[in-house]
């Protein structure tokens, strides 16, 4: 089975003491969804703000931090990106380095023959496999008109790690990941209302914003 998660890298919450976060993974990767608890979101906008050069303290000046930070990057990036696992194999392929979260809608580009940005280091290499390719082009098919059943790509990350995914899967395990970050955003919502209450409503509007959350995901 295959699963796809959004991920935010957690080395910038190291000594993070505005609030409360939780202790770090083993990967120090956190996935992002509705599920979270208070510390973790906690150690989810921790990565944000510290990345972003955001003062965190006072806390309740956040807002204002916030806001003269947008007016000279007009937006918010952070360290991660989409992680995908074969459970069968136990494989992981990991976002890279300078891989951002605001970018995880490029994944519905593989769709149609694309390569997202994976970052680096790990270097990430990713093939489009069509399985049954040779048999349909011989029918004299376009590629627009290929069965996606028998195709697939192939994620392949060192050290020796590999992921296929079938792409009649890749719209499912997008939409997935767009209702985990949508349920993450709420989470966000609840944390901010008792952590910062007057940049709650200006935090979430500009998490969705910069990180492509509620809006429609488009996979034709």
């Amino acid at each position: 089975m295959i699963v796809m998660d959004a991920v935010l890298e957690t080395h910038d919450a190291r000594d993070f003491t505005a609030w409360p976060i939780a202790e770090p993974s083993d990967d120090r990767l956190i996935a992002l969804s509705g599920g979270l608890s208070p510390a973790e979101v906690g150690t989810a906008m921790a990565v944000i703000v510290a990345y972003a050069g955001i003062p965190a303290e006072p806390v309740a000046d956040l807002h204002l931090s916030l806001d003269r930070h947008l007016i000279e990057a007009e937006r918010l990036i952070a360290p991660g990106g989409l992680r995908v696992t074969d459970t069968a194999t136990g494989h992981r392929v990991l976002p890279g380095c300078c891989c951002g979260l605001e970018n995880w809608r490029e994944w519905a580009d593989v769709l149609h023959g694309q390569s997202p940005w994976l970052g680096h280091d790990p270097d990430t290499e990713l093939e489009h496999i069509g399985l049954e390719r040779a048999g349909l082009e011989r029918a004299g098919l376009e590629r627009a008109g290929l069965e996606r059943a028998g195709e697939a790509v192939r994620l392949r990350q060192e050290p020796a790690h590999e992921v296929r995914i079938p792409l009649a899967d890749l719209p499912g395990l997008l939409s997935a990941v767009h209702a985990s970050l949508r349920g993450f955003l709420a989470r966000v919502d609840a944390w901010a209302g008792e952590t910062c209450p007057r940049a709650a409503g200006r935090l979430v509007a500009v998490l969705d914003e910069s990180f492509h959350i509620t809006g429609p995901l488009d996979l034709g």
